[in-house]
């Protein structure tokens, strides 16, 4: 027999209702904490500010001192570990209007070599502090001011001796005496030879980082202007004698001139497309072209084909300035020559070991 439920009692009742009480309070509890979760996560990701955060960037302190006097000039601050000399030299020039860029020299040591304006500063460094000589070049101009201007004087000068100007010659003797062919084979063959210099200045060559100053230009104008108005009087005088074999001299020694002016020119063709590929740059290796054959016996091939150019135009001219100057270049190449075959042996050894530097045998 099914027994008949009781009535529920009054306390039976407060027991049920806070039973339902509890049960509603924590449900809204969760729902309150998921709408704030939700707030939370739309709100994005809470960083610190980048303001806050410690750079761990390293700058350095360049001290510049006069390299006569050892005084402190002025200190470079902040300078990022990834500068270069040149930039260093930009905040002295701000800091000192005096002297610009290019007229500064720098130097570890008072009497070490001149910083490059390539290097790295941080390459420089043993600790924050970083201690530099200051020495003044004096006015500097560019490499290619310096070729255009040695090179357009003696073109410039010789056509000004060919016309035969009243001021230099006789006219009445300018107009008696006949030019000899080789007169105007001259100024041909002298003219190509400064023309081909200004094209590559140009052109061709790659130029080296930085300047010269400005009183090598002046005694480089002195020597090429001055001994070109030498030899350009000579030839171009109305009482100028032509080469004592004749044609045949004139000839021989213009086919020599004109093989020697296209040698140097594909050298420095050569040199300027040399290879530096991988890690190591290769010196330039002979190609199918006969004139850059010479490289299989000597180091400085272009050096040897201005040589010759001289030589040849001594003989074709068959003068005493023509050949002065001939034995003058004949010393200045040679030294060059000295000069960059021991660069040579430094950085390709092998390659250049059994060369010689300008000449072979002799040099």
């Amino acid at each position: 027999m099914h027994r008949r439920q009781k009535p529920s009692s009054p306390e039976h009742k407060r027991d049920l209702e806070a039973h339902g009480g509890a049960l509603s309070m924590s449900h809204n509890d969760t729902r309150s904490f998921f709408n704030f979760s939700q707030l939370v996560l739309s709100a994005g990701n809470l960083k610190t500010p980048p303001l806050l955060k410690h750079s761990k960037i390293t700058y350095f302190e360049v001290e510049i001192l006069d390299v006569q006097s050892k005084k402190q000039i002025c200190i470079v601050d902040k300078v990022p570990p990834s500068s270069t000399l040149l930039d260093v030299k930009h905040k002295f020039h701000k800091a000192c209007p005096q002297w610009y860029p290019s007229r500064v020299g720098l130097q570890l040591e008072c009497n070490g070599p001149y910083l490059k304006d390539s290097i790295n500063i941080q390459s420089l460094a043993v600790s924050s502090i970083i201690t530099l000589y200051f020495t003044d070049l004096g006015q500097q101009v560019g490499w290619t001011t310096f070729f255009l201007t040695e090179y357009t004087g003696p073109l410039v000068i010789y056509l000004l001796f060919y016309i035969r100007l009243s001021t230099i010659y006789d006219q009445v003797e300018s107009k008696k005496n006949f030019r000899h062919p080789v007169v105007h084979l001259a100024c041909f063959c002298h003219c190509l030879h400064y023309i081909r210099h200004l094209l590559e200045t140009l052109f061709v060559h790659k130029f080296s980082e930085g300047h010269t100053p400005l009183k090598n230009m002046i005694k480089g104008c002195i020597f090429y202007w001055g001994f070109t108005s030498w030899i350009a009087y000579y030839i171009n005088h109305p009482r100028y004698t032509p080469p004592s074999f004749g044609h045949r001299q004139v000839s021989l020694a213009a086919l020599a001139f004109l093989m020697c002016e296209a040698g140097n020119h594909f050298i420095n063709v050569a040199l300027a497309h040399q290879n530096h590929s991988g890690l190591k740059a290769c010196f330039p290796s002979p190609t199918y072209n006969p004139f850059t054959w010479l490289f299989l016996l000597v180091s400085c091939p272009n050096y040897t084909y201005e040589v010759g150019s001289w030589i040849s135009f001594t003989v074709m001219t068959q003068t005493l300035p023509v050949g002065i100057f001939a034995f003058l270049m004949v010393i200045q190449m040679s030294l060059w020559a000295q000069k960059k075959h021991k660069l040579y042996l430094k950085r390709f050894y092998p390659e250049v070991r059994r060369k010689a530097a300008m000449i072979p045998i002799i040099f």
